[in-house]
């Protein structure tokens, strides 16, 4: 289970209280108008605060019974959400948090990743989303088409995300862009933990329209699949139903 729920908040345009003194403060201001929000005292009408005070339990408390979410500098027990480190390519925003319990460990994750994720994944970013109609005419089912981007896309595909030259190649892909065919894989599962999930079944894991699973499947394997494909549980050594798309088998 994963202790908050990851979400991107627009907040452009929009009112975002933040209290208090000193570069913690001020940090927090300086994401709020890098997200396009507009910064207020308490008494705004807001849906998200920041509160970077000393004894903040009674400003908190104030907010929270007016419904505004708060996010409390070094509180943790008292935040409603945390602040991401944040990597930006964007539009392809990362967001990678602890829960509060390390910012240190995410800004360093985020520098690691920053070496890794070239420059041009916005630009890549922005040349599929001009590509969507296109592709949808060529490969009108939505699951053929999320197949054909998942092939592009993986290391080593015609779209690569970490080659910097993809975004030169949308075009071409485009023209011959073909859907996965559909059918049946199983994953024999080699123990409980999800580390021993091969790249290969971690592809077909992302890309499956259904997960067929015994009983005894650890729920971090299951985590590893898509999480809008839809799941039924088979008794052991069973076959699985007629289905159109993708479908996974994991037995244990």
């Amino acid at each position: 289970m994963i202790a908050s729920l990851p979400l991107f908040h627009r907040v452009a345009g929009q009112p975002v209280i933040v209290l208090g003194e000193g570069e913690a403060a001020e940090a927090k201001r300086r994401l709020v108008e890098r997200a396009g929000g507009v910064v207020c005292g308490e008494e705004a009408e807001a849906r998200l605060a920041f509160v970077a005070q000393v004894d903040p339990e009674l400003v908190v408390e104030r907010l929270r019974r007016r419904g505004i979410l708060v996010n409390c500098v070094d509180r943790p027990d008292l935040c409603d959400f945390t602040t991401p480190s944040i990597l930006d390519r964007s539009p392809v925003l990362l967001a990678i948090g602890t829960g509060g319990a390390s910012a240190g460990l995410a800004k360093a994750l985020r520098l690691r990743l920053e070496g890794l994720l070239p420059t041009t994944l916005g630009a890549l970013a922005d040349a599929l989303g001009a590509a969507r109609g296109a592709l949808r005419a060529r490969l009108p089912d939505a699951g053929e088409r999320r197949r054909a981007l998942d092939a592009a896309l993986t290391a080593g595909g015609v779209l690569d995300l970490l080659d910097p030259n993809s975004v030169g190649r949308i075009g071409d892909w485009l023209d011959g862009a073909e859907g996965q065919k559909e059918g049946v894989v199983e994953i024999r599962l080699r123990s409980s933990d999800p580390e021993d999930v091969t790249l290969r079944e971690a592809r077909w894991l992302g890309s499956a329209d259904l997960i067929a699973h015994e009983a005894g499947v650890p729920a971090a394997i299951l985590d590893r699949a898509r999480a809008d494909a839809a799941r039924i549980l088979i008794a052991t050594g069973a076959g699985v139903p007629e289905s159109a798309g993708l479908v996974v088998v994991i037995r244990t």
